[in-house]
C-alpha cells in the first residue's frame, strides 16, 4: 500500500530535525563563528547540501529503503515494481525534490492527490513510497 501525504511529512520533519541536529554539531565543530565570512558561509551551504544528498541517496539506496523518519514512521522507497532503489536513482530522486520546492511545494502536494500517493519527485525517478509490510 502507499504512503500516504501525512506519513510523509511525518517522515520529512524527522529527517529535518536529524539533519538540522547533524549540520549544528558539524557547524560547531568545524565552523569559527568568530570567522563568519563569505567564504565560510558558502562552504557550510555547500556542505549541507552534501550532506543532505548522501543522506537521503545512501539511506533510500541501502537496504533498509528509507531514512530515519521513513524508518521511525514505518514506511519505504521502492521502484515501480516494488524493488529497492540504487544510490543513483535515489540521487536523482533527491535533486527531483528541488523542482518540487522551486513549484511552490506543489510537487510535495501532488503526494495527496495522485493514485499511487506520488510527489513529482518520485513521478520523475520513477519511485514510490510504501507502507512497510
Amino acid at each position: 500500500m502507499h504512503a500516504g501525504f501525512w506519513k510523509r511529512l511525518a517522515a520529512a520533519l524527522i529527517d529535518g530535525i536529524a539533519l538540522s541536529i547533524a549540520g549544528l554539531i558539524i557547524g560547531i565543530l568545524f565552523l569559527n563563528s568568530s570567522e563568519s565570512t563569505e567564504e565560510t558561509l558558502g562552504a557550510g551551504y555547500f556542505l549541507g547540501l552534501m550532506m543532505s544528498w548522501i543522506y537521503y541517496a545512501a539511506m533510500e539506496s541501502s537496504t533498509h529503503q528509507g531514512t530515519l523518519g521513513k524508518l521511525a514512521i514505518g514506511i519505504k522507497v521502492t521502484d515501480m515494481q516494488g524493488n529497492r532503489i540504487g544510490f543513483g536513482k535515489a540521487s536523482g530522486r533527491h535533486f527531483g525534490k528541488f523542482i518540487s520546492v522551486i513549484l511552490l511545494c506543489i510537487g510535495y502536494l501532488m503526494a495527496a492527490f495522485t493514485e499511487k500517493k506520488q510527489a513529482l519527485h518520485d513521478i520523475m525517478a520513477g519511485c514510490l513510497v510504501v507502507n512497510k509490510s
